[in-house]
């Protein structure tokens, strides 16, 4: 049992990882003639849970319950993992990343992310508000405008060849790519 959470706790090569990951989409259709998505799981949960008389919310999301069952799969495994699974050895990254988390004044490699950034000591620091409370309202407007998330979109739309799906995934790229060499330096200035 020891071998077994050794090998599943190293990080898998992209050559294994993605086409597991890419085996879901046609297996989710064949089998579950279901789309692949997280995203509206809390569209779901808001029309079983919350009443009310939003048209947003009346549909019949009973059809979708799966979609929370995946969920509740997923925190599980995420808990599950954090419990069993953590390990304290940092990220691998490469030297220029390091070199430039450094110019940004993050010095602390020893855990998953910067704990400069996001632990509870950092919250008093409107940088780590910025992150946390900017960019969590960021990620679910984008989701909730884009139709879907990063995942859903990436993997599922694409194999689909949606053209949504490609101008969404373009757009979250382009995000990435701005927040990383335009706003990151002026935030951290």
């Amino acid at each position: 049992m020891i071998e077994f959470i050794n090998w599943i706790s190293q990080p898998w090569p992209w050559y294994v990882a993605g086409p597991i990951i890419g085996l879901m989409v046609p297996l989710h259709l064949i089998l579950l003639n279901r789309t692949f998505g997280i995203s509206s799981s809390f569209r779901h949960m808001c029309a079983a849970v919350v009443p009310n008389n939003f048209e947003f919310l009346k549909y019949n999301w009973k059809q979708e319950s799966w979609n929370l069952v995946f969920v509740v799969g997923v925190l599980i495994g995420s808990f599950l993992a954090s419990q069993f699974l953590a390990s304290d050895a940092p990220i691998a990254l490469s030297e220029s990343a390091i070199a430039r988390l450094k110019a940004f004044g993050l010095t602390d490699f020893t855990g998953q992310h910067p704990i400069e950034l996001f632990s509870w000591a950092a919250m008093g620091n409107w940088q780590t508000i910025l992150f946390v409370v900017g960019g969590g309202f960021l990620v679910g407007f984008g989701t909730r405008y884009a139709g879907g998330c990063t995942s859903g979109h990436a993997i599922m739309g694409l194999s689909h060849f949606q053209f949504p799906s490609f101008v969404a995934v373009l757009g979250f790229f382009t995000g990435g790519l701005i927040m990383s060499w335009v706003l990151l330096p002026l935030i951290f200035a």
